[in-house]
């Protein structure tokens, strides 16, 4: 592991677009004093999928955004709720490890009302703070999967 990275999949469905993203593996990355790491966003209005995506073996370090599903990706205030979106399935989150900065919780699932996030993995997901407490329990909003072992933080 000698490569310092970040993935963020992002502005899918910008302006009611299509957008259709599948088959991705992310592997053996280090991640450091970094913002949005391992993060996908969606605007809502648009359509389409992402499906397949695997976060596997990845180490990250005082990051502040560390694990993010988020389908109301908005970039100014008072952005519309829309009902479509782009749906998000078969995602794995598999030996991911470090720290995180405690400005931002570090595991962020916001999926749509509408459209759930569906056959989300997680397992052996070990991020504690980089230093201080535990500043708030990880979110999640209409997201559904399996947690193969026990997260640190704990998901509910």
């Amino acid at each position: 592991m000698l490569a310092l990275f970040f993935c963020n999949i992002g502005s899918l469905g910008m302006h009611y677009s299509q957008a259709c993203v599948s088959n991705i593996t992310v592997h053996n990355t280090i991640i450091r004093d970094s913002n949005n790491q391992v993060r996908i966003k969606t605007w809502q209005g648009g359509s389409g999928s992402v499906t397949g995506l695997s976060f596997d073996t990845i180490q990250m370090k005082n990051v502040l955004n560390c694990i993010i599903i988020d389908q109301y990706y908005c970039y100014k205030k008072g952005c519309q709720n829309e009902t479509s979106t782009i749906s998000l399935s078969e995602i794995s989150y598999r030996n991911i490890k470090g720290t995180y900065n405690i400005r931002k919780m570090p595991i962020h699932f916001a999926c749509s009302d509408t459209i759930a996030c569906t056959n989300i993995t997680m397992s052996e997901v070990e991020i504690p703070p980089h230093e201080g407490d535990l500043v708030a329990d990880p979110f999640c909003w209409n997201t559904y999967g399996i947690q193969q072992t026990l997260t640190v933080p704990p998901i509910n």
